[in-house]
């Protein structure tokens, strides 16, 4: 039997508040936002973990073949998974106070992209974008050490030209530091938008036809694939996308990639999308039939 252990909600978040001596911001926007990155950081890990083999004491106890809970089935996973995490302030105002979502995942899953904050979130107040990145910042140097215990290569899309210079290379580092980890690979999405990342793969083509190396026949949907963001991955195009909140729009996110996602809209505010919700999504995605336009008999 497998199992995986998922700490309550508030033992994370206290726990990691203290190893970052830095207490949850006031407002119930910068709740949310707390809240929203430390989910994220430990999402990933928990994504990784779930792949351990071997119980420890206190675990969760995970039904079906293979230590996988009843109904699913590991030859029908999604390879890559990809989260609109959204809810954050709503969760806030109505708690009162943050906390992050126990994540169950893992089972199968190689990739997994999350959409940390999109470019249109620069026109935010100052003060929430500045905490954020520190956040951020702080996040990913604390976090660095389980993510190579666990296995997680971290990946950045979007434009990084616009994040903080020390943000810029803590993201480099983990990079470089992460970039032989196979268990898992976690893409972060920050300062990131689907027309932004479509845009900038037409100039890298635009210039290469410029300065000669290639045709104008040359260019496919295979070579604009090759010079969006995602081509980091084995595995570029999401299989299934999760969107939290009850919001039903994919907010300028991944837009060629998610030409032939599963879309999963759930309820649950992000701190509350946990193992329920996202066994949820997987027993969905697997009682679906992906066509790509093909007609099956």
């Amino acid at each position: 039997m497998h199992s995986l252990r998922v700490p309550s909600p508030s033992e994370h978040l206290h726990s990691l508040a203290r190893r970052l001596s830095v207490h949850a911001p006031p407002g119930a926007r910068a709740r949310g936002l707390y809240s929203s990155f430390v989910s994220t950081a430990r999402l990933g890990r928990s994504f990784a973990a779930a792949a351990e083999a071997a119980p420890r004491e206190g675990e969760w106890e995970l039904g079906g073949a293979g230590g996988l809970p009843a109904g699913l089935r590991r030859d029908a996973m999604p390879r890559h998974v990809a989260v609109i995490m959204d809810g954050n302030a709503r969760w806030a105002r109505r708690r009162g106070l943050p906390a992050a979502a126990g994540h169950v995942a893992g089972w199968g899953v190689g990739v997994l992209t999350v959409f940390a904050f999109s470019s249109e979130n620069w026109v935010r107040p100052k003060t929430e974008v500045q905490l954020l990145m520190g956040l951020f910042e702080r996040v990913i140097k604390t976090e660095l050490e389980n993510f190579m215990r666990e296995g997680v290569k971290i990946c950045l899309i979007g434009d990084s030209l616009k994040l903080p210079k020390s943000l810029q290379k803590v993201f480099v580092d983990a990079e470089e530091m992460t970039k032989n980890n196979s268990r898992l690979q976690l893409i972060v999405a920050v300062s990131y938008s689907g027309k932004y990342d479509i845009v900038q793969a037409c100039k890298t083509i635009a210039h290469k036809v410029k300065d000669g190396h290639l045709e104008l026949e040359d260019i496919s949907e295979g070579l604009i694939e090759r010079e969006l963001e995602t081509s980091c991955s084995e595995y570029p195009c999401p299989d299934l996308l999760i969107r939290t909140s009850g919001e039903l729009r994919l907010s300028n996110f991944m837009l060629w990639q998610l030409a032939y996602a599963e879309l999963f809209f759930v309820p649950a505010l992000w701190p509350d999308f946990g193992k329920a919700e996202f066994i949820e999504a997987l027993l969905s995605y697997q009682q679906r039939q992906r066509r790509y336009g093909s007609r099956i008999s």
